[in-house]
């Protein structure tokens, strides 16, 4: 079925207020934050609306970009489940977007965030942005819900600013081609920000207080492997296939060292606690259970890791754009470029592949090498700043005209 953009005559009126940028899980804020920093480059006056998901978390990330949040939704999330949750952010993002009657709504990616801020910035026939636009996995169970809700964020966005060829190509199939720019994805940006920040601060000989980091070097081991799981589909038996295989790894490789940041969904913790737990004492001993970490904490692990596991999506990115080997923990991906130009494999779930693909990673550091790709898909770090042009260009959000790009800085990055 062909795509209409209906919403192409949701144009802001003169006068009307701000950009609103709609951000609230980690790793919205890690990849909106260079967005928010670029249109205010730009001149176009921005506002943060935090959606409070990743609350604990988020404030740290904040702070680092240097970002001011002027909006907080304060969830209750007293009914579990994806219903409830939705139900609360579409009704609190509604009445502060009522208040602020933004000239356009940003989002990013396939979180429930993203989908009902979208929605209600429709229901107030505001135009949408969507940030990281036409990742596609083809399977709406994975990742769930978060593959049907960017199919949905793009049935109602006016800007779709696509990481890569391959997304601008999903939206076309979609019948999505007007509104479209190819732009590279922010965590590029945002990786890049932080790695600089680690690595200058280590240098100078003032080291980012990192008790992950020191627990690894204060080991003496050689080879460092970071994991991160926490997907809804990989909840319960999964889980702990990926917990047993990290068991076996370090079983076998008696010169690695495992760092496990946990997320902090119970559902999670207590699969792998139990793991770590029923481990050997010789395993226990190079298995670190960890807090979620700061970003640029995150970033320094990345950037030491000898392999790295996730079923994370941005982690995917990030761990490409350091030029880490990573291996993904699920079956299918919405960022096939990760396994295409080769820095990245899917495993799955199942313990004796996990561990039989690391065991192989761990001891041959020639094909770790040929992991590493000298050109990054996702772009050179500069994806804030042509989505901030690209907005900048349009007459509807209403920069004065002398302060807008030309055509010529609007060429795509990826």
């Amino acid at each position: 079925m062909a795509h209409t953009d209906t919403n192409t005559s949701l144009t802001p009126a003169p006068g009307l207020g701000p950009v609103a940028a709609i951000m609230g899980t980690r790793p919205e804020i890690i990849k909106m934050a260079p967005v928010v920093l670029a249109l205010r480059a730009q001149g176009i006056p921005t506002e943060i609306i935090h959606t409070g998901q990743h609350d604990s978390m988020a404030w740290p990330l904040y702070e680092f970009f240097g970002l001011r949040v002027d909006h907080v939704l304060q969830l209750q999330r007293q009914t579990p489940g994806l219903a409830a949750l939705s139900s609360e952010l579409l009704t609190g993002i509604a009445r502060l977007l009522d208040g602020m009657r933004p000239r356009a709504v940003l989002v990013h990616g396939d979180t429930t965030s993203a989908c009902m801020g979208a929605l209600a910035a429709f229901y107030a026939q505001r135009p949408i942005g969507h940030v990281e636009a036409g990742l596609r996995s083809g399977s709406l169970a994975e990742p769930f819900p978060e593959e049907a809700n960017r199919s949905l964020i793009g049935r109602l966005a006016r800007w779709h600013f696509a990481p890569t060829p391959a997304a601008v190509q999903n939206l076309a199939g979609e019948g999505i081609t007007t509104g479209v720019h190819m732009v590279g994805n922010t965590v590029v940006d945002a990786v890049q920000m932080a790695a600089r920040h680690v690595r200058e601060r280590r240098s100078a000989g003032h080291p980012i207080d990192n008790p992950d980091y020191r627990w690894f070097a204060a080991s003496g081991l050689p080879q460092l492997v970071l994991v991160t799981a926490h997907r809804r589909e990989n909840w319960g038996e999964p889980m702990a296939g990926i917990a047993q295989s990290v068991a076996s790894i370090l079983q076998a490789q008696p010169q690695a060292a495992v760092v496990w940041p946990l997320h902090p969904n119970p559902a999670v913790q207590a699969v792998v606690q139990a793991a770590h737990a029923a481990a050997s004492p010789s395993v226990q001993a190079r298995w670190r259970l960890s807090q979620p970490a700061d970003y640029p904490q995150l970033v320094e692990l990345l950037d030491a890791a000898t392999v790295i596991l996730t079923d994370s999506g941005g982690i995917q990115e990030e761990a490409l754009s350091l030029g880490k080997p990573l291996l993904v923990l699920r079956d299918v991906t919405e960022r096939p470029e990760v396994i295409a130009c080769g820095a990245g494999r899917l495993v799955g779930t199942r313990p004796d592949v996990i561990g039989a693909t690391v065991q192989q990673l761990l001891q041959d550091a020639a094909l770790r090498e040929a992991m590493r790709t000298p050109h990054n898909p996702f772009g050179d770090g500069q994806s804030a700043r042509h989505i901030a042009e690209a907005l900048a260009a349009d007459p509807d959000i209403g920069l004065a005209p002398s302060n807008r790009p030309t055509q010529q800085a609007l060429s795509p990055t990826a």
